[in-house]
């Protein structure tokens, strides 16, 4: 190996010059890489490290949900009040009737027959009686004539007592077959009445809902009245909402209410009816229309439940009996109001309705305030005093390892 005094001045020159070199790109490192430390620096210090929110104005609503089920507000179960065999339906499910229109036909050979016997019973008792009448007016001549031959002493009184007394029984015999005309009549009117009894007719206006019979099938009216169909006034309808008893308090006759149903359009937002709450029963019961079917649904669960209504008018027919209502009980609202999101406040012990919270001022450092909150929902405030429109509220501190942590007051 050659030592540095046989180098030659040419060679040496050169490895001076590569070491300046290496220096002069060491340095450049070190500075690209104390700037690059610096530029995150300067970028952190610039928005604090904090996660915010700007204040804006919104609206707010506190809401009781619930889940409900729809039913018409007025309908009727329409029944055979007679038995027999059902010869003709004349309706289908869905149909729109009319009231009085008629809408079955049950066999009526028994039903008439019953009614041909009572009107031949009533026509025997009325000739009785014309018969009876007849006997009367015979008697009473006689007992005049009685009585006349009483007086020029040509009779005897034991004959004159014999005609008071035909005369006075054919007048008995008279009020009696009277008495059993009027059962007669009576007891034709009742056959009469189950007569048209086989002919069912509308009690109501409104739409078919449900049709129970089927023609051909006999019906017994013997113990209960059988259903035949459901008539229903579908322009109005009825939620019927379960409540728990931990809500049931926050809600109250007159409270505005809305509500969904499940589906929709794809594409479009849900439609939203609106109504307000008609009655809260006092006690947890079965719904209207249980037997029928028409009822909430029976529950398993031990949560005990209250019964709210509110009706919601259906004019253009998109609500349907049976159909599920996701509610909302509105229990306070505020509109246009200034909103702060719930998870950046902290509240105030011993002082309901005072939260603290951070606020970033010109400089980006976070300054405490307190503040007073009205209506709120699960995620949102409204702020009453304390923080303005525009303010910068810290939801957040960013740590040093790039991670977020909710920042502590």
């Amino acid at each position: 190996m050659s030592s540095p005094e046989s180098l030659s001045p040419e060679t040496a020159g050169r490895g001076r010059s590569r070491a300046a070199r290496l220096r002069r790109t060491g340095l450049l490192a070190l500075l690209a890489l104390l700037g690059a430390a610096g530029l995150w620096a300067a970028s952190r210090d610039a928005d604090g490290g904090f996660d915010t929110v700007t204040l804006g104005r919104g609206d707010i609503e506190a809401t009781v949900d619930a889940i409900g089920t729809l039913q018409p507000r007025r309908y009727v179960d329409v029944g055979a009040q007679v038995s027999g065999q059902v010869r003709r339906l004349y309706v289908r499910a869905g149909d729109v009737v009319e009231q009085g229109q008629k809408l079955a036909e049950i066999d009526p050979t028994v039903q008439q027959a019953t009614v041909d016997a009572s009107r031949a019973a009533l026509a025997g008792l009325k000739a009785q009686l014309a018969d009876q009448q007849a006997r009367h007016r015979l008697a009473q001549h006689q007992h005049a004539r009685q009585l006349q031959m009483a007086r020029d002493g040509a009779t005897r009184d034991e004959d004159v007592q014999v005609a008071e007394a035909e005369r006075a029984s054919t007048a008995a015999r008279i009020d009696h077959l009277k008495a059993q005309i009027d059962q007669a009549q009576s007891t034709l009117q009742g056959n009469l009445a189950q007569l048209g009894y086989t002919r069912i007719d509308a009690p109501m206006a409104g739409t078919v809902v449900s049709l129970d019979a089927r023609e051909g099938q006999t019906l017994n009216a013997a113990y209960q009245t059988p259903n035949v169909l459901r008539i229903a006034d579908l322009s109005t309808m009825t939620v019927w909402t379960e409540v728990s008893e931990a809500e049931v308090r926050r809600v109250r006759a007159g409270m505005p209410v809305h509500f969904t149903t499940l589906g929709g359009t794809p594409g479009q937002a849900k439609r939203r009816w609106s109504g307000t709450v008609r009655q809260v029963l006092p006690a947890p019961q079965q719904p209207e229309g249980k037997a029928a079917g028409t009822a909430l649904a029976p529950t398993t669960s031990k949560v005990v439940l209250y019964t709210v209504l509110f009706d919601v008018a259906n004019a253009d027919g998109e609500l349907m009996p049976q159909m599920t209502a996701q509610v909302s009980f509105v229990t306070a609202a505020a509109r246009s109001v200034l909103t702060a999101p719930l998870p950046a406040l902290q509240p105030v012990s011993g002082q309901p309705g005072r939260y603290k919270a951070r606020v970033l001022d010109a400089e980006g450092r976070p300054q405490p305030r307190e503040l007073r909150i009205g209506v709120r929902d699960r995620l949102t405030a409204e702020v009453l005093e304390g923080l303005a429109e525009g303010d910068r509220l810290v939801t957040a501190e960013r740590s040093a390892g790039s991670g977020v942590r909710r920042f502590q007051f």
